[in-house]
Parts: structure tokens; sequence; C-alpha cells
């Protein structure tokens, strides 16, 4: 812009490249009157200040160009810039450094040329506690001449990257910067200095809207390999380990992301997902890598089970979900498992039985089943409530499963349809329908209505899983005030030696029915007698 508005005094002319519009610019800012400035003009301008800006452009043909027009009084620089645009890292050598050192601290140091000193230092780290404020008189200006300097080895007079991390941060800080009012120019010098964990931390914190950009900046450093990460994802979002070098910092990339997407996560799952992916390679949670754990996590927390797993079909298939599209990349299979696993140790059971169900895992499904029925079996039928919706799923897995061929287990599955007669058998005796109740638990075959199957059932009793056991008091007290309200309406023999064979059967169990279930039972039992 200094050129292009003031074309006129630069005069540019017509040839592209950086040497004429160095030379231009500097026709508008450094006028060759300038005062103090060293071995005079190279095409109008003063060659120590053309060469600088051609270094400053990245530009060392350029500035080997300026020095080469300077003629012989400039000899010794141009040699040195040719062999720095002819090394592979574009450096002097160590023996050329320190000989260039030498003769700075013997007679360039005292020039009255700031461009000239600049020089000097950009190219062999002369004086790397020079601050050339005469000519850095911006933030990039600064840092360029600093990051010039820097130099692998550690001696009294050296730069080294650390040495500037910890002048940076700690010497000058935020409050020298201005990070409060200035954040994007305090990240900016972080990020400049390699300082990319403390840098993204800092940016992280500012909050809305620059904390968003924080998160793909460490998601794009993370994927090559640029950000160092704690050995443990329960550290800080920004730590330092006893190895690390001073200025160094660990940023806990798995903590940015959650704290980043648990603004989110319950009302968008699949921008959450896509964020989770990039754990996948880390270990933590519950599970083989964090990838899963937190998928698992937002399962549950979003309940969109059929849009993250895929949903069940009639035929036992499994449509594809969001976790699908990761391709080979990811088993949408374990995931599916842990998710479930995970929510039985959760004591979600109805979401666990409906997570086996779609990972194929039939037994496990069938267990869980019987387990919830006999939480809820004995209670009444009422719309909507917890044990319609378990008898509902109960009967369609069952009814599926047999359509399908599959099993459960023999055992388990044989538990499983006597659950559901069993809940039939309850509903009746809510109903007041006391004969259909009455025939339900007589084909059942599970407790004794007549004194003649009393052993057979006790036997019985022995190979009841525990599911069904813990429902026996419940059973015996709704058949027996079934046969008590029987008997008030029609006494009648037969309801005596029904009433006669539930005594006989629960005092011949080897089960400690509750206090108050025996008294109810022998209460009723001598009402009908």
């Amino acid at each position: 812009m200094t050129v292009f508005s003031n074309l006129a005094e630069a005069g540019l002319g017509g040839i592209p490249g950086t040497y004429n519009l160095v030379r231009s610019f500097l026709n508008v800012r450094v006028p060759a009157s300038s005062p103090g400035l060293d071995d005079g003009l190279v095409d109008g301008v003063p060659v120590w200040a053309l060469i600088y800006y051609c270094l400053r452009c990245g530009d060392l043909e350029a500035a080997c160009e300026a020095a080469r027009q300077a003629g012989p009084g400039l000899g010794d620089i141009h040699t040195l810039l040719q062999e720095v645009n002819s090394s592979a890292d574009h450096r002097l050598s160590p023996q050329t450094e320190n000989l260039v050192r030498i003769q700075y601290r013997r007679s360039v140091r005292q020039s009255s040329d700031p461009f000239k000193r600049a020089v000097y230092c950009v190219l062999a780290a002369c004086d790397p506690q020079e601050e050339h404020s005469e000519i850095a008189t911006s933030l990039d200006d600064y840092l360029w001449l600093k990051l010039c300097q820097v130099r692998e080895e550690e001696s009294g007079d050296s730069l080294t990257l650390t040495g500037l991390q910890i002048l940076l941060t700690e010497e000058y800080g935020e409050a020298h910067f201005n990070a409060s009012e200035q954040p994007l120019l305090y990240f900016q010098v972080l990020y400049l200095t390699g300082q990319f964990e403390t840098a993204i931390d800092f940016l992280f914190r500012t909050g809305d809207p620059l904390s968003v950009h924080a998160v793909h900046i460490a998601l794009a450093l993370f994927e090559v390999n640029l950000i160092q990460l704690p050995q443990s994802i329960q550290a800080p979002l920004i730590s330092r380990e006893a190895a690390d070098k001073p200025a160094s910092r660990r940023l806990n990339l798995a903590r940015l992301v959650m704290l980043y997407v648990k603004h989110f996560e319950s009302t968008d799952p699949k921008e959450a997902l896509q964020y989770f992916y990039f754990l996948r390679e880390m270990k933590g949670g519950k599970s083989d890598n964090l990838f899963m754990s937190c998928v698992g996590e937002l399962v549950l927390e979003s309940r969109e089970f059929d849009l993250l797993l895929g949903q069940l079909m009639s035929d036992g298939s499994r449509t594809p979900g969001l976790v699908d599209k990761f391709g080979d990349l990811v088993d949408t299979g374990k995931i599916i498992e842990f998710v479930a696993s995970d929510s039985e140790e959760r004591g979600l059971l109805e979401d666990a039985v409906q997570l086996y169900d779609l990972a194929k895992k039939y037994n496990k499904v069938v267990q869980l089943l019987n387990k919830l029925l006999s939480q809820v079996i004995s209670s009444p039928p009422i719309a909507e409530s917890v044990r319609e919706r378990v008898r509902k799923q109960a009967i369609n897995i069952a009814r599926r499963y047999r359509n399908l061929g599959v099993s459960g287990g023999q055992e388990a599955s044989a538990t499983l349809f006597l659950m559901l007669d069993l809940a039939t058998f309850f509903d009746f005796y809510h109903e007041a329908q006391h004969a259909l109740a009455l025939d339900t638990i007589d084909k059942i075959k599970l407790i004794p209505l007549r004194q003649a199957d009393v052993d057979h059932r006790v036997s019985g009793f022995r190979v009841l899983e525990d599911g069904v056991r813990r429902n026996i008091p419940d059973i015996l007290l709704a058949t027996m005030t079934i046969l008590h309200n029987q008997y008030q309406d029609q006494a009648h023999q037969s309801i005596r030696e029904k009433a006669r064979a539930l005594i006989t059967y629960a005092g011949m169990i080897p089960y400690k029915l509750p206090g108050d279930t025996s008294a109810r039972l022998v209460q009723m039992e001598v009402l009908i007698s």
C-alpha cells in the first residue's frame, strides 16, 4: 500500500520483482537524504536499507543483487549473502558466523546505520539482546528479527528458541502485550514462536467468539503431529511434565474437544461425532480407545440410538448409522457392544436390551429382559408405565426371535416365556378377572392348586431362575386372594383344597417368604377353612 498509494514518489517503473519493489518502497519511507546511513546509495536508495528489506521479504537473490550493485566496497557482505543463498539451510557456516560476529563487535556495533547492524544480526545472530527499535516498529518485524537470530546451540550470547519463548511468555507475558484487549496479537506471538499448546490454551480461554477457532487449530496441528499431549487424559487442559523444556507445555486435546462438544452434543450428535473421531488413537475412558468411550457417552446422552448406531429391521438386519460412515476406520460392532455394556453397568437395562439386540447378543438380551420383567410383572398394568414398556419390548423381541429362528439360550428363553405368562396372570388378577387368572396360573404349572402336585412343584422350584423365585411371594398372595374372593362368593370344598395346597407349598419351598406374606397367606387360608 505504501508504494501504490504514492506511485509518483515511489517511481516503481515497469520491471517486476522484489528488488524494484523494495527500491520504490525506500523512495517513500527512507529517502536518500536520511541521516546516519553508511556506504552510500544504490539506485538512489540507501544500500543497507535495500539489503535489509530484501532479506525481510525473504528474497536472498534480491539482497545479493543489491550488494553486488554496491560494488567492491560491500564485497564482503555480497560474499556472505551468496553463501547463505547457496547453503541448504540458508545459514552461514559456524566458522563464518564466528568471524562475522567478531567483525560486528569490533566495528559494526558502533555504526549509526540501524539497517547495517540489523543485516549483520540477521545473517550471523550477532547481538540477540539488541531490540532494533529503530526499524522493528511492528510485532511482525520484531519476531522476524528475533527468529532469524535463534540458534540451536546454547552459549553466553546466543538466543535459543526456548530462550525466546521464555522471554515472550514469562518476562513479557500477557500484560506486556495487552492480551485482554488484543487477544489475536498475543496469540500470534505464541503461535509464531512455536508455542502451539500455550497459544491454543490462551485462545480457548478468551471465550466466544475465538474459542471455536482454538479447537479447530488444535485439531489441525494434532493431525500433523505438532501438538504435545500429556500422558493422561485426566491432566489439566495445559500442563508441563518433569522432563519437558522450561517453556514447553502439553495440551490435553481430549479435554479441549470434550469441553467444546458438551455445548451441542445432546442437540447435534451428528456434529459431535465428527469431533470425537479425532480421539480414536487415544487411550482412556472405559474402552480401548477414547473415541469409543465418547461415542458411548454421546449415545446415552442424546439417546439417538437409531441415528448413531443404526436401526434394527424386522428381518434382523441393521441399517447403517452415522458411526458406520467412518467405514473400516472404526468397528461399529465393537462400539455397539461397548455402549450396551456401559449401559448395563449404569443400570440402564432397557437401553442395554436395545443395544445388545442391535449387536446380535441374543443371550444377553433375553437375560436382561428376564431381569427387567422380574422387577415389574406383579405391578398393575398401567398405560405408559415401565411395566408395560418392558412387557411390550419383551413380546416384540420374543416374537422376532421365534420368526428368525434365533435363540437366547434354552433356559433363559424358557424363563422369558414364563415371565410373559406370569405378566398375563397378573393382568387378569389386577383386572379382577379371577377365573381367567386362576386358569392361567394353573396352566403355567408353577405353583400347586392340588395337593397331589405339591411335591412336584416344590422340586420344580429348585430349578427356577432367581427372577422367578423373587416373584413367588406375590404370586402366592395373588392366587390366595383370588381363592379367598371366590370362597366368599361361593364356599366350596375345592377352594379349600387349593388354599391348603398353596400353604403346604409355601412351607416346603427352600425360600424364606417375607413375614407379612406368610401371615397374610395363613390368615386367608384360615378364613377359607
